[in-house]
Protein backbone atom coordinates (compact mmCIF):
# COMPACT_ATOMS: atom_id res chain seq x y z
CA UNK A 1 0.00 0.00 0.00
CA UNK A 2 1.26 3.52 -0.79
CA UNK A 3 2.16 5.95 1.94
CA UNK A 4 -0.87 7.31 3.76
CA UNK A 5 -1.56 10.80 5.04
CA UNK A 6 -3.31 9.43 8.12
CA UNK A 7 -3.85 6.02 9.69
CA UNK A 8 -6.28 5.60 12.57
CA UNK A 9 -6.05 2.54 14.79
CA UNK A 10 -9.49 1.88 16.28
CA UNK A 11 -12.77 1.90 14.37
CA UNK A 12 -15.08 3.00 17.16
CA UNK A 13 -16.92 6.31 17.08
CA UNK A 14 -13.81 8.35 17.99
CA UNK A 15 -11.78 6.83 15.17
CA UNK A 16 -14.59 7.17 12.65
CA UNK A 17 -15.22 10.80 13.62
CA UNK A 18 -11.51 11.54 13.24
CA UNK A 19 -11.62 10.08 9.73
CA UNK A 20 -14.82 12.02 8.98
CA UNK A 21 -13.28 15.39 9.90
CA UNK A 22 -9.91 14.60 8.31
CA UNK A 23 -11.22 13.32 4.97
CA UNK A 24 -12.02 16.78 3.48
CA UNK A 25 -8.36 17.77 4.06
CA UNK A 26 -6.33 14.72 3.01
CA UNK A 27 -7.07 11.93 0.54
CA UNK A 28 -5.20 8.90 1.84
CA UNK A 29 -6.76 7.71 5.11
CA UNK A 30 -6.90 4.17 6.48
CA UNK A 31 -8.80 2.95 9.55
CA UNK A 32 -7.49 -0.27 11.12
CA UNK A 33 -9.96 -2.17 13.33
CA UNK A 34 -9.06 -5.27 15.35
CA UNK A 35 -12.58 -6.75 15.05
CA UNK A 36 -15.44 -5.35 12.97
CA UNK A 37 -17.04 -1.91 12.80
CA UNK A 38 -20.23 -1.84 14.83
CA UNK A 39 -19.46 -5.01 16.79
CA UNK A 40 -22.07 -5.06 19.56
CA UNK A 41 -19.40 -5.88 22.14
CA UNK A 42 -17.46 -2.69 21.38
CA UNK A 43 -17.79 0.35 23.61
CA UNK A 44 -19.15 2.52 20.78
CA UNK A 45 -22.04 0.34 19.72
CA UNK A 46 -25.50 0.63 21.19
CA UNK A 47 -28.80 2.13 20.15
CA UNK A 48 -28.88 5.26 22.29
CA UNK A 49 -26.46 7.55 24.09
CA UNK A 50 -27.22 10.58 26.25
CA UNK A 51 -26.23 14.05 25.09
CA UNK A 52 -26.11 16.60 27.91
CA UNK A 53 -24.12 19.44 29.48
CA UNK A 54 -25.12 18.99 33.12
CA UNK A 55 -21.68 18.30 34.55
CA UNK A 56 -20.15 19.46 37.81
CA UNK A 57 -17.06 20.76 36.01
CA UNK A 58 -17.65 23.95 33.93
CA UNK A 59 -14.98 22.97 31.40
CA UNK A 60 -16.64 19.65 30.61
CA UNK A 61 -20.01 21.43 30.39
CA UNK A 62 -18.64 23.95 27.89
CA UNK A 63 -17.06 21.22 25.79
CA UNK A 64 -20.26 19.15 25.92
CA UNK A 65 -22.27 22.16 24.72
CA UNK A 66 -19.75 22.74 21.91
CA UNK A 67 -20.11 19.10 20.90
CA UNK A 68 -23.90 19.47 20.86
CA UNK A 69 -23.53 22.18 18.21
CA UNK A 70 -21.48 19.79 16.08
CA UNK A 71 -24.14 17.10 16.47
CA UNK A 72 -26.75 19.62 15.33
CA UNK A 73 -24.66 20.45 12.26
CA UNK A 74 -24.44 16.75 11.49
CA UNK A 75 -28.20 16.31 11.89
CA UNK A 76 -28.76 18.99 9.23
CA UNK A 77 -26.94 16.77 6.73
CA UNK A 78 -28.98 13.63 7.46
CA UNK A 79 -32.61 13.05 6.48
CA UNK A 80 -33.25 10.53 9.26
CA UNK A 81 -33.55 11.87 12.79
CA UNK A 82 -30.86 10.78 15.23
CA UNK A 83 -30.81 13.76 17.61
CA UNK A 84 -33.73 13.87 20.05
CA UNK A 85 -33.74 17.05 22.15
CA UNK A 86 -35.99 15.89 24.95
CA UNK A 87 -33.90 17.31 27.81
CA UNK A 88 -32.13 15.50 30.64
CA UNK A 89 -33.77 15.43 34.08
CA UNK A 90 -31.69 14.93 37.22
CA UNK A 91 -33.97 13.93 40.06
CA UNK A 92 -33.71 14.05 43.86
CA UNK A 93 -35.78 12.28 46.50
CA UNK A 94 -35.67 13.14 50.18
CA UNK A 95 -35.75 9.53 51.34
CA UNK A 96 -32.69 8.76 49.21
CA UNK A 97 -30.51 11.89 49.36
CA UNK A 98 -31.97 14.16 52.06
CA UNK A 99 -29.41 16.97 51.68
CA UNK A 100 -30.57 18.58 48.42
CA UNK A 101 -27.75 21.16 48.34
CA UNK A 102 -25.05 18.51 47.86
CA UNK A 103 -26.85 16.40 45.25
CA UNK A 104 -25.61 16.05 41.69
CA UNK A 105 -28.83 17.66 40.42
CA UNK A 106 -28.35 20.82 42.47
CA UNK A 107 -24.60 21.15 41.89
CA UNK A 108 -24.93 20.59 38.13
CA UNK A 109 -27.79 23.11 38.05
CA UNK A 110 -25.59 25.69 39.81
CA UNK A 111 -22.83 25.06 37.29
CA UNK A 112 -25.12 25.40 34.27
CA UNK A 113 -26.59 28.65 35.63
CA UNK A 114 -23.07 30.03 36.18
CA UNK A 115 -22.13 29.52 32.51
CA UNK A 116 -25.53 30.57 31.13
CA UNK A 117 -26.74 27.23 29.80
CA UNK A 118 -30.49 26.66 29.63
CA UNK A 119 -31.75 24.82 32.69
CA UNK A 120 -34.86 24.70 34.87
CA UNK A 121 -35.51 23.58 38.42
CA UNK A 122 -38.75 21.83 39.43
CA UNK A 123 -40.27 21.69 42.89
CA UNK A 124 -42.13 18.56 43.92
CA UNK A 125 -45.50 20.00 42.88
CA UNK A 126 -44.21 21.41 39.59
CA UNK A 127 -42.56 18.10 38.75
CA UNK A 128 -45.75 16.18 39.47
CA UNK A 129 -47.69 18.52 37.19
CA UNK A 130 -45.22 18.49 34.27
CA UNK A 131 -43.65 15.02 34.56
CA UNK A 132 -46.06 12.87 36.59
CA UNK A 133 -44.05 9.77 35.64
CA UNK A 134 -41.54 10.59 38.40
CA UNK A 135 -41.95 10.29 42.13
CA UNK A 136 -39.37 12.79 43.40
CA UNK A 137 -39.09 15.89 45.57
CA UNK A 138 -36.97 18.05 43.29
CA UNK A 139 -35.54 17.88 39.78
CA UNK A 140 -33.36 19.93 37.43
CA UNK A 141 -33.77 19.81 33.66
CA UNK A 142 -30.90 20.38 31.25
CA UNK A 143 -33.19 21.83 28.58
CA UNK A 144 -31.00 21.38 25.49
CA UNK A 145 -30.02 17.81 26.35
CA UNK A 146 -31.47 14.60 24.92
CA UNK A 147 -30.21 11.43 23.30
CA UNK A 148 -28.60 10.18 20.09
CA UNK A 149 -29.89 7.26 18.05
CA UNK A 150 -26.66 5.57 17.01
CA UNK A 151 -27.66 3.32 14.07
CA UNK A 152 -28.46 6.39 11.95
CA UNK A 153 -25.13 8.00 12.88
CA UNK A 154 -23.13 4.87 12.06
CA UNK A 155 -24.88 4.45 8.71
CA UNK A 156 -24.20 8.06 7.69
CA UNK A 157 -20.55 8.13 8.81
CA UNK A 158 -19.67 4.85 7.11
CA UNK A 159 -21.47 5.87 3.90
CA UNK A 160 -19.67 9.24 3.87
CA UNK A 161 -16.25 7.70 4.52
CA UNK A 162 -16.79 5.27 1.65
CA UNK A 163 -17.77 8.12 -0.68
CA UNK A 164 -14.64 10.02 0.34
CA UNK A 165 -12.38 7.05 -0.36
CA UNK A 166 -11.42 6.22 3.23
CA UNK A 167 -10.18 2.61 3.51
CA UNK A 168 -11.39 0.53 6.46
CA UNK A 169 -9.57 -2.74 7.20
CA UNK A 170 -11.17 -5.03 9.78
CA UNK A 171 -9.92 -8.06 11.74
CA UNK A 172 -6.36 -6.80 11.75
CA UNK A 173 -3.70 -7.63 14.34
CA UNK A 174 -0.87 -5.20 15.13
CA UNK A 175 2.68 -6.53 15.40
CA UNK A 176 4.95 -3.49 15.56
CA UNK A 177 4.79 0.32 15.27
CA UNK A 178 7.90 2.39 14.57
CA UNK A 179 8.35 6.14 14.09
CA UNK A 180 11.22 7.53 12.07
CA UNK A 181 10.46 10.23 9.51
CA UNK A 182 7.09 8.52 9.04
CA UNK A 183 5.26 5.89 11.07
CA UNK A 184 5.53 2.26 9.97
CA UNK A 185 2.87 -0.18 11.19
CA UNK A 186 3.50 -3.90 10.79
CA UNK A 187 0.38 -6.08 10.92
CA UNK A 188 -0.80 -9.58 10.01
CA UNK A 189 -2.17 -8.04 6.81
CA UNK A 190 0.96 -6.26 5.68
CA UNK A 191 3.02 -3.15 6.38
CA UNK A 192 1.49 0.34 6.38
CA UNK A 193 3.39 3.64 6.24
CA UNK A 194 1.81 6.93 7.20
CA UNK A 195 2.71 10.55 7.88
CA UNK A 196 0.51 10.63 11.00
CA UNK A 197 -0.96 7.98 13.28
CA UNK A 198 -3.96 8.44 15.57
CA UNK A 199 -4.74 5.82 18.21
CA UNK A 200 -8.36 5.59 19.41
CA UNK A 201 -8.52 2.15 20.99
CA UNK A 202 -10.14 2.91 24.38
CA UNK A 203 -9.44 0.04 26.80
CA UNK A 204 -7.01 -1.47 24.29
CA UNK A 205 -4.77 1.61 24.22
CA UNK A 206 -2.02 0.26 26.47
CA UNK A 207 -1.80 -2.90 24.35
CA UNK A 208 -1.22 -0.72 21.27
CA UNK A 209 1.32 1.44 23.13
CA UNK A 210 3.32 -1.71 23.90
CA UNK A 211 3.75 -2.23 20.16
CA UNK A 212 5.45 1.16 19.68
CA UNK A 213 9.21 0.81 19.48
CA UNK A 214 10.97 2.76 22.24
CA UNK A 215 7.80 3.62 24.15
CA UNK A 216 7.50 2.67 27.82
CA UNK A 217 4.54 4.85 28.76
CA UNK A 218 1.35 3.15 29.93
CA UNK A 219 -1.76 5.09 30.91
CA UNK A 220 -3.58 4.47 34.22
CA UNK A 221 -6.76 3.27 32.49
CA UNK A 222 -9.03 0.69 34.05
CA UNK A 223 -12.27 -0.89 32.85
CA UNK A 224 -15.72 -0.56 34.32
CA UNK A 225 -19.31 -0.95 33.16
CA UNK A 226 -22.80 -0.75 34.66
CA UNK A 227 -23.72 -3.44 37.15
CA UNK A 228 -26.89 -3.93 35.14
CA UNK A 229 -28.69 -2.46 32.15
CA UNK A 230 -32.33 -3.25 31.43
CA UNK A 231 -35.09 -2.60 28.95
CA UNK A 232 -38.36 -1.78 30.69
CA UNK A 233 -41.34 -2.43 28.43
CA UNK A 234 -44.02 0.23 28.70
CA UNK A 235 -47.69 -0.87 28.89
CA UNK A 236 -49.70 0.37 25.91
CA UNK A 237 -51.79 2.78 28.00
CA UNK A 238 -48.60 4.53 29.19
CA UNK A 239 -46.53 4.57 25.99
CA UNK A 240 -47.36 8.15 25.07
CA UNK A 241 -46.16 9.31 28.50
CA UNK A 242 -42.72 7.77 27.92
CA UNK A 243 -42.13 8.95 24.34
CA UNK A 244 -39.34 11.52 23.76
CA UNK A 245 -42.00 14.21 23.28
CA UNK A 246 -43.24 13.75 26.84
CA UNK A 247 -40.40 12.15 28.77
CA UNK A 248 -36.73 13.21 29.07
CA UNK A 249 -33.48 11.39 29.43
CA UNK A 250 -33.25 10.98 33.21
CA UNK A 251 -30.66 10.38 35.88
CA UNK A 252 -30.14 10.04 39.59
CA UNK A 253 -26.37 10.16 39.45
CA UNK A 254 -25.93 10.29 43.21
CA UNK A 255 -26.91 6.62 43.23
CA UNK A 256 -25.72 5.67 39.73
CA UNK A 257 -28.96 5.62 37.70
CA UNK A 258 -29.43 6.88 34.14
CA UNK A 259 -32.04 6.14 31.49
CA UNK A 260 -33.57 7.02 28.11
CA UNK A 261 -37.17 7.37 26.90
CA UNK A 262 -38.76 5.09 24.31
CA UNK A 263 -36.43 4.96 21.29
CA UNK A 264 -37.84 2.09 19.22
CA UNK A 265 -41.43 2.09 17.93
CA UNK A 266 -41.44 -1.70 17.78
CA UNK A 267 -39.94 -2.38 21.20
CA UNK A 268 -41.77 0.39 23.09
CA UNK A 269 -39.33 0.19 25.99
CA UNK A 270 -37.15 2.57 27.93
CA UNK A 271 -33.54 1.78 28.83
CA UNK A 272 -32.22 2.09 32.40
CA UNK A 273 -28.64 1.57 33.55
CA UNK A 274 -27.23 1.26 37.06
CA UNK A 275 -23.60 1.65 38.06
CA UNK A 276 -21.69 2.38 41.25
CA UNK A 277 -20.42 5.97 41.23
CA UNK A 278 -16.93 5.92 42.82
CA UNK A 279 -17.90 8.45 45.51
CA UNK A 280 -20.98 6.44 46.48
CA UNK A 281 -19.36 3.03 46.82
CA UNK A 282 -18.08 3.74 50.34
CA UNK A 283 -21.55 4.68 51.59
CA UNK A 284 -23.75 2.64 49.28
CA UNK A 285 -27.29 3.85 49.36
CA UNK A 286 -29.66 1.48 51.13
CA UNK A 287 -32.77 2.65 49.31
CA UNK A 288 -31.67 2.45 45.65
CA UNK A 289 -29.17 -0.29 44.89
CA UNK A 290 -30.51 -1.69 41.60
CA UNK A 291 -32.74 -0.82 38.67
CA UNK A 292 -35.72 -2.50 40.31
CA UNK A 293 -35.35 -0.52 43.55
CA UNK A 294 -35.03 2.71 41.52
CA UNK A 295 -38.27 1.95 39.68
CA UNK A 296 -40.05 1.17 42.93
CA UNK A 297 -38.83 4.39 44.51
CA UNK A 298 -38.85 6.92 41.65
CA UNK A 299 -40.90 5.43 38.78
CA UNK A 300 -43.60 3.49 40.65
CA UNK A 301 -45.96 3.85 37.69
CA UNK A 302 -43.76 1.14 36.06
CA UNK A 303 -43.69 -1.15 39.09
CA UNK A 304 -45.34 -4.02 37.22
CA UNK A 305 -43.78 -3.41 33.81
CA UNK A 306 -41.90 -6.26 32.11
CA UNK A 307 -38.09 -5.98 32.27
CA UNK A 308 -35.20 -7.78 30.63
CA UNK A 309 -31.43 -7.41 30.55
CA UNK A 310 -29.98 -5.57 27.57
CA UNK A 311 -28.28 -8.17 25.38
CA UNK A 312 -28.55 -6.77 21.86
CA UNK A 313 -26.07 -3.93 22.39
CA UNK A 314 -23.05 -3.07 24.51
CA UNK A 315 -23.73 -2.02 28.07
CA UNK A 316 -21.52 1.07 28.04
CA UNK A 317 -17.95 -0.13 28.59
CA UNK A 318 -16.00 2.54 30.43
CA UNK A 319 -12.30 3.31 30.04
CA UNK A 320 -11.80 5.18 33.29
CA UNK A 321 -8.66 7.21 34.01
CA UNK A 322 -7.04 7.56 37.40
CA UNK A 323 -7.39 11.35 37.46
CA UNK A 324 -10.85 11.20 35.82
CA UNK A 325 -9.90 13.29 32.78
CA UNK A 326 -9.71 12.54 29.06
CA UNK A 327 -6.35 11.67 27.49
CA UNK A 328 -5.90 13.63 24.28
CA UNK A 329 -2.74 14.74 22.50
CA UNK A 330 0.63 13.70 21.11
CA UNK A 331 2.22 10.62 22.64
CA UNK A 332 5.21 11.99 24.61
CA UNK A 333 8.43 11.56 22.64
CA UNK A 334 6.65 11.06 19.29
CA UNK A 335 5.87 13.90 16.89
CA UNK A 336 3.67 11.86 14.53
CA UNK A 337 1.65 9.69 16.95
CA UNK A 338 -1.48 11.12 18.58
CA UNK A 339 -3.64 9.34 21.12
CA UNK A 340 -7.20 9.79 22.36
CA UNK A 341 -8.71 7.63 25.11
CA UNK A 342 -10.03 7.62 28.68
CA UNK A 343 -13.58 8.66 27.89
CA UNK A 344 -14.87 7.84 31.40
CA UNK A 345 -18.14 6.32 30.24
CA UNK A 346 -19.29 9.72 29.02
CA UNK A 347 -17.34 10.02 25.78
CA UNK A 348 -19.84 9.33 23.01
CA UNK A 349 -21.56 12.70 23.36
CA UNK A 350 -18.16 14.35 22.79
CA UNK A 351 -17.36 12.26 19.70
CA UNK A 352 -17.54 14.99 17.02
CA UNK A 353 -15.53 17.36 19.22
CA UNK A 354 -12.91 14.67 19.91
CA UNK A 355 -12.79 13.70 16.24
CA UNK A 356 -12.30 17.33 15.27
CA UNK A 357 -9.52 17.74 17.84
CA UNK A 358 -7.72 14.59 16.70
CA UNK A 359 -8.03 15.75 13.08
CA UNK A 360 -6.57 19.15 13.96
CA UNK A 361 -3.70 17.63 15.96
CA UNK A 362 -2.78 15.18 13.20
CA UNK A 363 -3.53 17.18 10.04
CA UNK A 364 -3.19 20.81 11.13
CA UNK A 365 -0.52 20.53 13.83
CA UNK A 366 -2.55 21.85 16.75
CA UNK A 367 -6.03 22.28 18.15
CA UNK A 368 -8.12 25.45 18.28
CA UNK A 369 -9.47 24.20 21.62
CA UNK A 370 -7.68 24.43 24.95
CA UNK A 371 -6.95 20.76 25.61
CA UNK A 372 -3.82 21.13 27.74
CA UNK A 373 -5.69 19.63 30.68
CA UNK A 374 -5.98 16.35 28.77
CA UNK A 375 -2.32 16.14 27.64
CA UNK A 376 -0.75 12.66 27.87
CA UNK A 377 2.43 14.30 29.25
CA UNK A 378 0.82 14.42 32.68
CA UNK A 379 1.53 10.70 33.07
CA UNK A 380 5.26 10.97 32.32
CA UNK A 381 7.20 10.35 35.52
Amino acid sequence: MKQQDLIIIGGGIMGLMTAYYASPFVRNIVVLEKSTIGNKDSASFSFTRSIRSDYLDPEYSRLAYESQQLWKQLQEKIDKQFLFSCGCMNIVKKTVTPNFSTTYAQLAYNNEVSINLLTKKFSKSALKKTFPQFSADMACLDIQAGFLYQPVINEFILKTLKERGVTIIENIALEKIEEKDNVTITTNKGIFITKKLVITTALGTNIVLQKIQGNTLQFPIYPDKPQECKYVYIPKRLQKMFSPKNFPVFAYLDVGIYGHPIFDAKKQCIKIGFYNPPDVQKKMNKTIYSIDTFINECLPILKNAKRELVKDADQCSYDLVKDDNFILGNLPGYKNIIVGCGWRGTGYKYAPLIGKNLMQLSIQGGSVYNIQRFAPERFVI
